[in-house]
């Protein structure tokens, strides 16, 4: 495909970085350094120019461009070089990031033809939001074609190693001592693993109770530190579902801003003399869940490893360096997208799944899912689905939301979902196969 990148930051750098293989990607930026340092690191088209100067395009007039991305930090900048780029190329599709969510409540993305708006601090405050119903899970994914959840809960310290036994949750995946890997019928869990399930949330919900027996049943009193956008944005998430908040900064101007937005319905506190008598004069002791959503990922290891010591039990860090990823994961903190990898990684999503093939990555993008339904029409109706033979991978075929493996020949039926899990290093052998049945 031809894509055009708007915007040289570390959103649009890493979406350069993974689509310049098999892609050609031009990306534009003011900042020449910025551009610099990406044309000696790969394989793409630099071009230093003003993203909401139609003249900034021309030299692609000949071309059909695929895919545009606007991936600046500026929403006016982002919408309008959409505006300005379709005034002159032929563009099939449009991804725009925006801080701002108002507008996708608004006419904007069908007066200018965006395909898809990707508004990273909701998507990472939701993520957040998404524990609440599921009190012992350290991630939750939704998907669009079953009501299936992939959970994923860390085993507690005190299980023996043991066998899931269950015929309605599968076990697709476990991550032990920084490695990851997809499991075996017969694989045993071991204390202190991640473990992923596939299944309805109330069959997942009785495992995690099991493997997890210390963590709170319901999350009421929450704790978030720090009110910037983010901080704001997941407290209003947490408020909106009837929940108690403290909110956390040292900035008093921060906290002026955040009291102000939240409307006082949370207890902002400030921090600008340290957090040494704050867990006891503020009761933050008690709080079922504390989340540290700074944009410094040091910063929230730091207080969640405060707040571990002071025996709040789920403790949840924003990532916004992937290199942290695993840091995070061996301390025992619970690990939420910050708002560059929430957009980083969503557009990617929107990029690789199509109409009938949706595609998401898990466990820090080294395990990806892919399902693929059977729609009235297909051309796979009454036909045999070869069983794809890898090691690294597990596939199903769910029919009428029973979840059957595919370890031999099936012929498959209007309705069907296929669905593969598979390690990042089997992805490329899996997406043929279930893109080519």
């Amino acid at each position: 495909m031809n894509i055009i990148i708007a915007g040289a930051g570390k959103v649009g750098f890493n979406l350069a970085k993974t689509l310049c293989v098999g892609h050609n990607i031009t990306i534009i930026d003011k900042d020449s350094e910025a551009l610099h340092c990406i044309q000696e690191s790969l394989d793409i088209l630099p071009l230093q120019g003003d993203i909401e100067d139609s003249r900034t395009y021309q030299s692609f007039v000949d071309k059909n461009i695929d895919l545009f991305i606007a991936v600046t930090n500026v929403d006016n900048a982002n919408l309008i070089s959409t505006l300005m780029a379709d005034s002159v190329l032929n563009i099939d599709r449009k991804f725009v990031r925006l801080q701002n969510h108002f507008f996708g409540d608004s006419e904007v993305k069908n007066k200018l033809n965006i395909d898809r708006m990707i508004f990273p601090t909701k998507l990472a405050s939701k993520t957040i939001a998404s524990l609440l119903d599921y009190p012992k899970a350290n991630n939750v994914k939704f998907f669009k074609y079953t009501n299936y959840r992939l959970i994923s809960v860390r085993v507690s310290k005190e299980i023996e190693p043991m066998k899931i036994i269950s015929k309605r949750v599968n076990l697709v995946g476990i991550e032990r001592k920084k490695d990851f890997f997809i499991p075996q019928e017969s694989q045993e869990i071991q204390s202190d693993d991640l473990v992923y399930f596939f299944g309805l949330d109330k069959d997942i919900r009785i495992i995690c109770a099991e493997l997890e027996p210390k963590s709170a049943s319901e999350i009421q009193r929450c704790v978030v530190f720090g009110a910037d956008d983010l901080g704001v944005a997941i407290s209003r998430e947490l408020l909106d579902t009837g929940r108690e908040v403290k909110l956390i900064e040292k900035d008093v101007g921060l906290c002026q801003i955040a009291d102000e937005q939240l409307k006082g319905k949370a207890l902002v506190i400030n921090s600008k003399y340290g957090m040494s008598n704050i867990y006891e004069d503020e009761g933050l002791d008690n709080a079922d869940i504390f989340i540290a959503a700074t944009n410094n990922d040091e910063y929230n290891i730091i207080k969640c490893l405060e707040a571990q010591e002071r025996g709040i039990n789920k403790v949840v860090a924003i990532n916004n360096e992937m290199e942290y990823y695993n840091l995070m994961h061996s301390l025992g903190i619970i690990v939420a997208r910050g708002p560059k990898t929430s957009a980083y990684n969503t557009i990617m999503e929107h990029i690789s799944s199509i109409g009938v093939i949706i595609e998401k990555s898990f466990c820090g993008a080294r395990a990806t899912v892919f399902m693929r339904k059977i729609f009235p029409g297909s051309k796979l109706i009454d036909k045999k689905i070869k069983h794809l033979k890898v090691t690294k991978s597990l596939i199903f075929y769910m029919r009428k939301e029973n979840l059957y493996s595919v370890n031999e020949k099936i012929i498959s039926q209007e309705g069907d979902l296929i669905i593969a899990f598979c390690t990042i290093a089997e992805r490329a052998k899996v997406k043929q196969w279930i893109y080519e049945l």
